[in-house]
C-alpha cells in the first residue's frame, strides 16, 4: 500500500523564523508560504534531495494545529505523509481492519492531490497522512 515518503510535517509557532533557519542557516531550498484554509494551516515546503519537510502553522482561530501547539509549546513533528497509488482502496483496506480515519472524506492537500489522515491511536501515536500519487 505505502509508496514513498512524501514529507514530514513540523508544526511551528513562528513560520518566518523557521523558514529563515532552513534557508539561511541550513541552506535548503524553501518554497513560498501557502495558505490551506480547508485544513486551517499555512505551509511552507522545504525541498530535500529525497523528500520534503513541511513547516505548518495555524491559519485562523479554528486551526487544528492550535491544540498540538498548546501541548507542544516549541512545536515539533506533527505528522508523516506517505504516498499511495489508490487512496480510495487504501481507505477501504484500513476501514475493514478497524483503523480510524479522521474526517469523512479525502480533502485536497497542499500538493493539489487528495489526502486523508489516519488517527494516531492505530499507528503507535503517530498521525499519518496518506496522499494519492
Amino acid at each position: 500500500m505505502l509508496g514513498r515518503l512524501n514529507h514530514v510535517a513540523i508544526a511551528v509557532t513562528d513560520l518566518k523564523s523557521a523558514t529563515n533557519t532552513y534557508r539561511d542557516i541550513l541552506g535548503a531550498k524553501v518554497g513560498e508560504p501557502l495558505d490551506q484554509p480547508e485544513h486551517g494551516v499555512t505551509v511552507v515546503f522545504i525541498e530535500l534531495p529525497n523528500t520534503k519537510v513541511e513547516l505548518i502553522t495555524p491559519l485562523g482561530e479554528n486551526s487544528p494545529i492550535f491544540n498540538f501547539l498548546n501541548k507542544n509549546k516549541n512545536g515539533g513533528i506533527h505528522h508523516i505523509c506517505y504516498e499511495v497509488k489508490n487512496l480510495e482502496l487504501s481507505i477501504n483496506i484500513l476501514m475493514k481492519n478497524n483503523y480510524k480515519i479522521i474526517g469523512d472524506n479525502p480533502k485536497i492537500g497542499a500538493h493539489g492531490k487528495p489526502v486523508i489522515f489516519l488517527h494516531p491511536s492505530g499507528f503507535d501515536g503517530t498521525l499519518i497522512e496518506l496522499q494519492e500519487e
